[in-house]
């Protein structure tokens, strides 16, 4: 008896495992949680202890006896990887929202927190650091609900757990709230389906040419197929998993990468496969190029001087970061604008192309081939190299400061109106006046004005009050003065005093 369709796809449908994104903002212990449940130390490798990019992993966890695999998406916390971090919510299944129990939440906490609902996306609190000095689990609880966070047995139905990465206190109770959240959402897929799912990342490997990480959302991805994402193009020759093992297939929820695209694939981009290459080529968009010379200014960059960038990284994700950091320097007399953007190590090509446009190099966490910082000596262009996020962005707001051209700018420091005229002796005047503000200090400089019309500069020679001599009038009351210059002053003038400032 033939099978109906409807019923044959039906029994084609299996369970999956869920793929969970940890957020929550920097050093509340995301990645330190994701060590303990996978036994390792990622973290003792990440450049300033901060995750910089989305790392996928798998674990087993056995909840009510039976081994259950989960698959966890470590998002960055810093508020510079906010398009990482939505890319991971949209991604995940569930998500774990971290709060450090000693610190309560904080502006990237609440950024997650947004993430996640924009996304739709079910999850569980984890309060970490519950073992650590000053760790007050329920004030962290309570700062939670000020949020609309909900939480279990407090108003709501948000579940949580507190957990210690040191001693494993609370995680197995974490991962079954995972689980059992993932259960109620019924994930499946359907193993007869071509792969698809996300980019989570795509670098620029020396050897193997441009590489991605991908999430399996459904179907099998093997040997022999076409990945498409966007207008990059792969043919599948081998598979690695997330321990960097070469495997023949990949089933969905599991996190793999794949060597030697066409093109750079996009962070975030869905992707999907094909059998054959034919199929595949009508599957792949037609890439927009745009470009923009130095000589073509944006409304924002007219009137001011340019600071422009050539950024290479070692991924798309980091190049996304430091286009968000370098989005948020404003200065009113200089514009940041980025010539060229590239993944991998710095080459000849862009130091030449610094050279000709005087652009400054930022290579962030990739090296500088030889020839190139021969180059790059020779020519005098600048390479800046960065491991960490915000010591880049800090060093751009230096360049920026540097770079600004600088204005003498006239700064009044004080004033008085003109009484009475003692005596003129050439250049000399002796005077009479009123404070009216500021301070009038000997050596000034001058300025003369008539009911509004400016009569010259001179300068103030001396001071006396109460016929002494003084270095300055602050204070309200009269006094005489002696200024030294070529204007005809008479009584009712007013005069400041003022010096020169570099602005």
């Amino acid at each position: 008896m033939q099978v109906p369709w409807s019923i044959k796809n039906i029994m084609a449908v299996s369970p999956r495992p869920p793929i969970v994104a940890v957020m929550g903002h920097i050093d509340h212990g995301k990645s330190s949680l994701l060590d303990y449940i996978r036994k390792s130390k990622v973290t003792e490798g990440e450049a300033g202890g901060i995750t910089q990019h989305v790392s996928a992993y798998e674990a087993v966890h056995e909840h009510e006896g039976t081994p259950r695999t989960i698959t966890f998406l470590d998002t960055p916390g810093h508020e510079a990887f906010r398009a990482l971090r939505s890319r991971g919510a949209a991604a995940a299944d569930v998500a774990i929202l971290v709060v450090a129990a000693d610190d309560g939440v904080k502006p990237q906490t609440l950024e997650a927190y947004e993430a996640i609902m924009e996304a739709g996306t079910p999850f569980v609190v984890a309060f970490t650091k519950i073992d650590k000095n000053g760790a007050d689990l329920e004030k962290a609880k309570y700062a939670v609900l000020e949020h609309g966070i909900y939480l279990e047995g407090l108003g709501g139905s948000i579940s949580y757990a507190g957990v210690s990465s040191k001693s494993g206190e609370g995680i197995p109770e974490l991962l079954d709230l995972v689980l059992l959240t993932a259960d109620m959402a019924e994930l499946s897929t359907d193993p007869e389906a071509e792969a698809s799912g996300f980019v989570l990342e795509s670098s620029q490997d020396p050897k193997q040419g441009i590489t991605a990480s991908l999430i399996l959302k459904d179907g099998t991805l093997n040997i022999g197929d076409f990945a498409i994402a966007g207008s990059a193009l792969v043919p599948v020759r081998f598979i690695e998993n997330f321990a960097g093992k070469r495997i023949t297939t990949a089933a969905a929820s599991q996190p793999v990468r794949l060597a030697g695209w066409s093109s750079l694939p996009p962070a975030g981009t869905p992707f999907v496969c094909a059998k054959t290459k034919k199929d595949a080529e009508k599957l792949v968009a037609t890439p927009e190029r745009a470009s923009l010379r130095l000589d073509q200014l944006t409304a924002e960059e007219k009137g001011k001087v340019l600071l422009p960038l050539i950024i290479k990284a070692d991924a798309t994700g980091s190049i996304a970061a430091i286009k968000h950091e370098l989005a948020k320097i404003a200065h009113e007399r200089v514009a940041v604008r980025i010539v060229s953007e590239g993944l991998g190590a710095v080459s000849e090509n862009d130091v030449k192309t610094a050279q000709a446009g005087g652009a400054v190099i930022i290579a962030f966490t990739v090296s500088t081939d030889g020839r190139a910082r021969d180059l790059a000596d020779r020519a005098g262009v600048s390479i800046e190299t960065f491991s960490i996020i915000y010591d880049l962005a800090e060093r751009v707001s230096l360049l920026v400061t540097e770079r600004s051209p600088r204005f003498m700018q006239e700064e009044i420091l004080g004033q008085a109106k003109i009484l009475k005229v003692f005596s003129v002796a050439g250049v000399k005047h002796v005077l009479g006046a009123r404070w009216e503000s500021g301070a009038l200090t000997v050596g000034d400089l001058v300025k003369v004005d008539r009911r509004g019309i400016p009569l010259g500069t001179m300068k103030l020679t001396n001071l006396q009050q109460v016929r002494n001599d003084v270095k300055e009038i602050h204070v309200e009351g009269e006094f005489g003065l002696q200024l030294e210059g070529k204007v005809e002053i008479a009584a009712g003038d007013t005069i400041q005093t003022y010096t020169t400032v570099e602005k």
